[in-house]
């Protein structure tokens, strides 16, 4: 390729730019949690056509949310240090741009998901974007500290949106789902929060360890763990999983409980973020040993 076909380095800069206001992170968490419930509709795999282009609209309506939060968290994203870089914070991407980018996507996403899956999962995933964009962002972020507690609900709903594309309704094992990862959210994000107080106290936003303190926000992450703990393991109370299931989600619960008592006895950042850590590994394991004990459990 010649100088003259190489694409400029601003042409390069704006494109990435327009990637990370989608939280390709965040996206792709979604979409994993959104396969996993297509593939444990049934013990067969789904036709490809509806996972491929279920999870292709999903992340596309995922991506035109986050960058809509982007947009209106601007400003607060520009007073943390976890976000000034992003293109939004900065500058580098206009209102107007990142307003037509989010529709694009948005508009693309909607015909995929009608086109390749059904309405009830174009319906829910618009709902639960749209939730996030502007109810979360707008509404529960700035004004209560139980933002993502409340919030959370639309998080959880990946793997109710994969589970609909497959059996085009909304039955218990996917409210299991959903109920595992709004479990999972507060201890989640609130580790977060705890080593990044500092931040969020220069943001104004009333996260709970700004507004009620540590000791406070750490009782809370052992009480949701617990919850969360009891809640992973109704897939074996209703049949939805082995055995094999239990044994490893009661590992990797207690573990989490024993991360976050520790964090209680003696609080430090590093073991803030050690808990912010192990929660992504402890949902993707979670997820992971779900899906095989489905498939195994058919043997």
């Amino acid at each position: 390729m010649t100088a003259m076909q190489q694409p400029s380095p601003a042409a390069s800069a704006a494109w990435h730019d327009y990637w990370v206001v989608t939280k390709p992170r965040v996206t792709a968490l979604a979409v994993f949690t959104s396969f996993i419930g297509m593939l444990l509709v049934d013990k067969g795999f789904p036709p490809a056509t509806v996972v491929i282009g279920g999870c292709i609209g999903i992340a596309l309506l995922a991506g035109a949310s986050f960058a809509m939060n982007c947009l209106l968290e601007a400003a607060v994203d520009a007073r943390m240090k976890r976000t000034d870089w992003r293109p939004s914070a900065q500058g580098r991407l206009s209102t107007a741009q990142i307003v037509i980018f989010a529709l694009l996507l948005g508009v693309v996403g909607s015909a995929v998901l009608i086109t390749t899956t059904n309405v009830l999962t174009w319906a829910l995933t618009l709902a639960t974007f749209f939730g996030y964009a502007f109810i979360y962002t707008l509404y529960l972020k700035p004004n209560t500290p139980q933002n993502i507690v409340i919030g959370g609900a639309a998080g959880a709903m990946p793997p109710v949106l994969g589970w609909a594309a497959v059996a085009n309704d909304v039955s218990a094992p996917a409210l299991l789902l959903f109920l595992i990862i709004f479990a999972w959210t507060p201890p989640h994000f609130w580790a977060l929060a705890l080593y990044r107080q500092e931040d969020y106290e220069k943001s104004g936003l009333p996260m709970l360890p700004v507004t009620h303190g540590r000791e406070f926000t750490i009782l809370h992450m052992l009480l949701y763990t617990w919850l969360l703990l009891a809640v992973s393991l109704l897939p074996v109370s209703i049949r939805m999983s082995g055995i094999a299931y239990g044994v490893v989600a009661l590992g990797l619960g207690l573990r989490f409980v024993y991360l976050v008592w520790q964090l209680r006895r003696e609080y430090s950042d590093a073991r803030s973020k050690g808990v912010f850590r192990y929660s992504l590994t402890y949902l993707a394991a979670l997820f992971a040993v779900l899906l095989a004990d489905h498939y195994l459990s058919w043997l």
